[in-house]
């Protein structure tokens, strides 16, 4: 059981049945000496991020977290398929609940997924992705106009603005955190 000035950032507990990660924490001691616990943190099932004050009192269950190795097998437009690597067992999650990660998922890759009680509840996933340009307008010569970037649309539908040197075809390391290109793989 975690008191409320235990929740630190990144410890997982329960609040209303749910699992969180905190984000932010801030502790402030009143006068004679209780405190206020002001916590950002981040519900591990829905995304939502809440804000809340808690007094020193206040006492919260750990999350049951695990993370288990997957192999991301399919999705059918609403649910993606993965099967655990050394179960075999097959699972599935919302595209709701994988808040955009999907955009970064190539069947056959090997995922982390968090789950709650023994159930998955979302991907984890590595902060950087390899992935392939499907399309990408050509760069041309001394086109700096556009401030040396063109959009680039990979083979999982993510769009990213890269430099005007990369073309259709090209493998890349993109942050699976911003969105954003970094290198060519």
């Amino acid at each position: 059981m975690y008191s409320s000035s235990d929740i630190k950032v990144g410890k997982k507990f329960i609040m209303d049945d749910f699992p969180y990660e905190t984000v932010k924490y801030a502790q402030k001691v009143m006068w004679r000496g209780g405190s206020i616990i002001n916590v950002k943190a981040k519900n591990l099932v829905t995304w939502a991020t809440i804000t809340k004050t808690f007094s020193d009192h206040d006492k919260f269950e750990e999350a049951d977290i695990a993370t288990n190795s997957y192999d991301y097998l399919y999705n059918d437009g609403t649910n993606y398929f993965f099967m655990n690597q050394e179960t075999f067992e097959q699972v599935e999650l919302s595209k709701e609940s994988l808040d955009w990660a999907e955009l970064f998922l190539m069947d056959g890759d090997k995922v982390m997924l968090q789950e709650f009680n023994g159930n998955p509840i979302n991907v984890h996933l590595d902060p950087t992705a390899i992935l392939e340009v499907e399309e990408t307008p050509p760069g041309e010569k001394g086109d700096t106009a556009t401030g040396w970037k063109k959009p680039a649309t990979f083979t999982t539908g993510l769009v990213v603005q890269v430099p005007l040197f990369i073309k259709v075809w090209d493998r890349l390391k993109i942050d699976t955190r911003t969105k954003e290109y970094q290198s060519r793989a």
